[in-house]
This record gives structure tokens, C-alpha cells and sequence, in this order.
């Protein structure tokens, strides 16, 4: 739970009594920075007139039609329980805005920027005097601080990623102090500015029921922020459309020019993907970005490709600054799992090279790093600073680490296929099962090793599917179960289930989050991203070293000490990735001709056709 602004006091009162002095001060020559960078400086300096990447000239106007699958039934955009209705970032704006040409940099939005000491033991944001929400009314400190208290106290996920902001108050007219409990951190004063500012004005008044509103529960009331879009029309679980607000306050601000172009901005809800395709066929909604290989390669030959009127593209700018890990993960929590031999012989009977031939065209390359496809992922044996991390915890990692560099099984033809499950077959007989009557039991106590397989999506059962079926040739009954998104994010949140499909997304920048993805502090807490249930001393040790990493190289090298045990230790079996997005799209918009370095842009930077008329 979030401290409320008595408990900030009541915690300085504290430290003042057990150390004999008032934590520091903030000083008059700690400089107000209208950007933070993670590596290096900013690029754009003060008083910057607009992004490069964008069209400061892109005519305001035109419809945009977007489709979502599942549900939604509230906009309250911080409670963990119920769905959020798509694109509910729309209505609110966020302390800092990131810029899409840097890595992990971002620039002053509701705040003029941000100001620290040099052991980075708090942070503080300026409001802008101008920044209002669309009420009309200013947006104040005290919107802050309700915002961060209540993000945390009803989001584990932010609890977590916030877990050492353990103060936050109002140290001005328009100033917000976060205090920490850790120093040097340099990543909390930039992730400070990412989450969602909320008016409390709003949330303790009356509805227009007539009942107080509560930021507990869900809600369809449509909720008001200080963003430069409006909800102008719902139907619940179906369809939201977002209206453009002539009134926005930061519509001329530098980190806002040539963006927010769309009059409106409208989302379908679809319950079935193959529906969804052919809605976009159809010209029911104007953009699609492609997940499946096999449809990208064979099924956009419909009438309106071959004569121009959807178009596509591939375009590798999302992944240039993303490493990802995607895996089939095993529940550790599950006693079945918790022997590495186990799951390493699980990875043995995943044959990608086939799948790669015979479903995906040959569009995918083998995941072989929690890191994929950045300068932070490990190869081969480690040297360098890199050695020497892993040296200082020498006792807490696997031998291997220091002596094999980590490799995928490659399969692809019938003899390395029969090779591989030998293999699967000899590390699961090491870790006490053995085949009776065709059926993989643990030898002392006769029960099959069975599992189900959880799915959020039916596109999935493509590899899922063959990948039980490889089980099943050495004894192991995989049950594939797809359930609902509803069902699914209960379930994945509660950890209730023995295998599941999982994306980690990584930045350049990695830092606070990744306690949530692998450290021990997140194994038993419902709702982290922690789903393979890792609690080790030797990750828990490299976690930090990369969250108070000094300088880039010290990163890199920490990142990739992290990501060799990581792998070591057989937690997931990596699946695969492309490098570039595919998306078409019909028609009807323009984009600059030179997208951000590190994203698509769409829909913010991209405009209209219509609105040029």
C-alpha cells in the first residue's frame, strides 16, 4: 500500500528519531532538468521546439477506427481487477513524456522537469502553472500524490515497480517530493514520471448518479483527466470513442507539437481473431498489426492490397531498442518443475526449426536471450567486467555459466528430432521418472507427469498443439487449455496454472522492474510478472547489481551476467521473434517519412488524409 501523506510523516518523524537528523534538504543549486536521460545527456535542449520525428504542420481531423479484442467494463485506469477499456491513456497525461528517438529519455509534460540531489535520495517535480484538467481546474500537487498513493495501493504491479518510493509530499506550490529508501538509483526519477496523473477533485465528489465516486471499484461513468482526448461515446464491453478536446491545455507544448492529430479515435471490441482479420478486410477498422507469419505471407492478397487501397509495411524501428524474452514458461510452484532437469528436457522436445519451416515461412529466429536481440544479451563464455560480476558471486551461480556458453536444442530433421528427445528422455531419468507403459512416471511414487499447457489465444495452439504432440512420443501428457482474457489474467495473476505463454519486453535501460519479472521479493506476490516462480540469491544478487549499475558499460556488463544465469538455470523454454513490426493499413493516413528510431509513432504522429481536404 501506498503511504498517504500522514504516514510520509509519521516515516520522517521516524528517521529523525533513530539517526539524530532530518534527511537532507533538497539544495538551491540541484538544477531543474526539463529531461533526464538513463545513459548519457538529452538530446534536445531547453525550450526545444517540437520532436524531430514529427509533422509540425499535420492538420488536425479525420476518424480513426481501431479494433481490440476481448471485453472492457470500467475506465478506471489504475484498479487491477476488471478490463479496462482500450486506450484509456488517451484522457490522461503523465509527469514526464518520453521521447521516441532516445533510449530511456524522456521530457516535462504536466511537469517542467524534475530536480534531484546527486545521490539521487529523492526526486522532485515541478507542475507546469499552466496545466490544467478539462474541468478547467489546475492540476496540484495534491492530484500527485492521491494518484501515486492510490496507484499503488490498488496495483501490485506498481506497488513493486514503486516499492522504494517510501515518501511522497507536497514541498511547494506546485511541487511534489518522491523520497527514497535506497540512493543512487538513477532510474526511479525517470519511472516517477510514467505514471498516470489522476484528479482527485474528481474522484472524491459525487457522480453524476448522485452517489461518491470510488476509485475502489470499477466504473462506466465516463472519468475525466487533464489528457488531450475525451470520452464522447461507449458501449459497454463493445465500443468507446475518444474525442479530440479543443481545450486541451498542453496541445502547443513542445513534447505535444505535431502529435494528437485524429478528431477521433474509436475502438471495436472482437472476441475472435479470425472475426477481427476479416473486420479489417472488410474496412471495418483501419489498422492491423500482423502477428501471424503465416497470414503475412499468404493471406494479404485480397482486392483492396493488389490495388492499393490497404497498404503494408515492415518496419524494424520497435525492435531496436526491445529485447524480448518469449517462452513457454513452467510454474515453478508446481512441484513437477521445480527440478531443473526437468524443465531443460522440456526445452529438448521443443522443435523450432521444424515449426519455423512448415508454419511461420521461415520468418522467425530461435529466442536465445532474456535480452534478444540488443547489445545486452550474452554470448558465448563470459570475459571482462562482465567475469568479474560473476565472480563476485561465484557461489550463487551455476558452474556453467563460467564454463558453457548457453545453446538451444536445434532440431529441424527426423534424426536431431529423435536425438533431442533422447536426450529429454536421459535428463528426465536422472531427475526420477522413467517410461511404464508408454507413459512418463516419477519411479518412486508411479504418478504420469502431466501438465496443462494455459493459452490466452487460439492462434497459439499452432505451436502448442505439435509441442504436445512431441511430448506425448516420450511419455508426457501436455493438455492444451485457451481460455478467455477475463479467465486468463485471473488465473496468470493468481498463478494458477502449470504452463503458460509469456512476452517479457526489455528496455536498453533495465532497472527497478526486473524484481518483478525474477526476483524473489515478487514469487509469492499476486499479480507480479514473476510467473516462473524464480526465488534465487545468485538472480536476486545481479538484480541489483543492474539497478546500481554505474555508467553504461557497468550496465551492459551487469545485464549480461543476469541474463547467463537467467538462462542457466533452464527457467523457460524460448520460443521465437521477428525483427520487424508488420502492419497495414488502409488508405486513409499519412505519417512522416521518417518514423521515430524507436517506434511506429501510430496513431500520435501519424494524420488524416481527410483532414488535408
Amino acid at each position: 500500500m501506498g503511504l498517504s501523506r500522514a504516514q510520509a510523516g509519521l516515516f520522517l518523524a521516524f528517521f529523525l528519531i533513530i539517526t539524530g537528523h532530518a534527511p537532507a534538504a533538497l539544495s538551491a543549486d540541484e538544477p531543474l532538468r526539463h529531461g533526464v536521460a538513463l545513459s548519457g545527456d538529452v538530446k534536445y535542449p531547453a525550450g526545444f521546439a517540437h520532436f524531430d520525428y514529427v509533422n509540425p504542420a499535420a492538420p488536425k481531423g479525420g476518424e480513426l477506427k481501431l479494433a481490440a479484442t476481448g471485453t472492457f467494463d470500467t475506465f478506471n485506469p489504475i484498479l487491477e481487477k476488471g478490463e479496462a477499456a482500450p486506450g484509456l491513456n488517451l484522457v490522461f497525461d503523465t509527469l514526464m513524456k518520453d521521447a521516441d528517438d532516445e533510449i530511456s529519455t524522456s521530457y516535462g509534460l504536466l511537469a517542467e522537469g524534475v530536480s534531484y540531489p546527486e545521490d539521487v535520495s529523492s526526486a522532485t517535480f515541478r507542475l507546469r502553472a499552466e496545466a490544467k484538467w478539462a474541468d478547467g481546474k489546475s492540476v496540484t500537487p495534491e492530484d500527485v500524490i492521491f494518484s501515486f498513493e492510490k496507484s499503488k495501493e490498488l496495483n501490485p504491479l506498481y506497488m513493486s515497480y514503486y516499492r522504494h518510493v517510501v515518501a511522497v509530499e507536497k514541498t511547494g506550490e506546485r511541487d511534489v517530493t518522491f523520497r527514497f529508501d535506497e540512493k543512487n538509483n538513477h532510474e526511479l526519477p525517470m519511472i516517477l514520471g510514467q505514471f498516470q496523473i489522476l484528479p482527485k477533485h474528481w474522484w472524491e465528489a459525487n457522480g453524476a448518479d448522485g452517489k461518491p465516486r470510488d476509485i475502489n471499484r470499477t466504473t462506466l461513468e465516463p472519468v475525466m483527466g487533464s489528457g488531450p482526448f475525451r470520452i464522447a461515446e461507449f458501449k459497454a464491453g463493445a465500443t468507446v470513442r475518444y474525442e479530440l478536446r479543443d481545450d486541451y491545455w498542453g496541445k502547443d507544448l513542445n513534447v505535444n507539437v505535431g502529435q494528437n492529430n485524429f478528431r477521433s479515435i474509436g475502438y471495436t471490441m472482437f472476441g475472435d481473431l479470425d472475426v477481427q482479420v476479416e473486420a479489417f478486410r472488410s474496412g471495418n477498422f483501419d489498422y492491423w498489426m500482423e502477428t501471424k507469419a503465416a497470414r503475412w505471407a499468404t493471406a494479404y492478397d485480397f482486392p483492396a492490397v493488389k490495388d492499393g487501397r490497404v497498404k503494408r509495411e515492415e518496419l524494424p524501428n520497435p525492435f531496436r531498442a526491445t529485447g524480448v524474452m518469449q517462452a513457454l514458461v513452467p510454474n515453478m510452484r508446481r512441484e513437477q518443475f521445480k527440478d531443473q532437469r526437468v524443465r531443460e528436457a522440456l526445452n529438448y522436445a521443443f522443435d523450432f526449426e521444424e515449426m519455423n519451416r512448415t508454419v511461420f515461412y521461415g520468418a522467425y529466429k530461435r529466442v536465445d536471450s532474456f535480452f534478444f536481440g540488443t547489445e545486452l544479451a550474452s554470448k558465448g563464455l563470459p570475459e571482462g567486467r562482465e567475469l568479474e560480476i560473476l565472480n563476485e558471486i561465484k557461489d550463487k551461480v551455476p558452474a556453467e555459466v563460467f564454463e558453457t556458453p548457453y545453446a538451444n536444442p536445434v532440431g529441424g530433421n527426423p534424426q536431431a528430432q529423435r536425438e533431442n528427445l533422447r536426450k529429454a528422455v536421459g535428463l528426465l531419468k536422472e531427475a526420477g521418472y522413467e517410461i511404464r507403459g508408454g507413459r512418463m512416471v516419477n519411479a518412486k511414487t508411479g504418478a504420469p507427469l502431466i501438465f496443462e499447457i494455459l493459452l490466452s489465444n487460439p492462434m497459439l495452439e499452432v505451436v502448442a498443439v505439435p509441442y504436445g504432440e512431441a511430448l506425448r512420443k516420450i511419455g508426457i501428457e501436455a493438455r492444451v487449455r485457451t481460455v478467455d482474457d477475463s479467465q486468463y489474467a485471473n488465473r496468470t495473476r493468481s498463478f494458477d496454472y502449470d504452463m503458460t505463454w509469456i512476452v517479457w519486453a526489455q528496455t536498453l535501460n533495465p532497472g527497478n522492474e526486473q524484481r518483478d519479472f525474477w526476483g524473489s521479493t515478487s514469487v509469492d506476490r499476486p499479480g507480479s510478472r514473476n510467473y516462473a516462480g524464480i526465488a534465487d540469491p545468485g538472480v536476486d544478487a545481479l538484480i541489483d547489481k543492474v539497478i546500481f549499475a554505474k555508467g553504461r558499460d557497468e550496465l551492459v556488463a551487469a545485464t549480461k551476467a543476469l541474463d547467463r544465469v537467467l538462462l542457466a538455470h533452464d527457467y523457460v523454454v524460448p520460443l521465437y521473434y521477428g525483427s520487424t513490426a508488420r502492419i497495414a493499413y488502409w488508405d486513409k493516413f499519412e505519417h512522416p517519412a521518417e518514423l521515430p528510431t524507436y517506434a511506429i509513432g501510430f496513431p500520435t504522429v501519424w494524420w488524416s488524409k481527410a483532414a488535408t481536404k
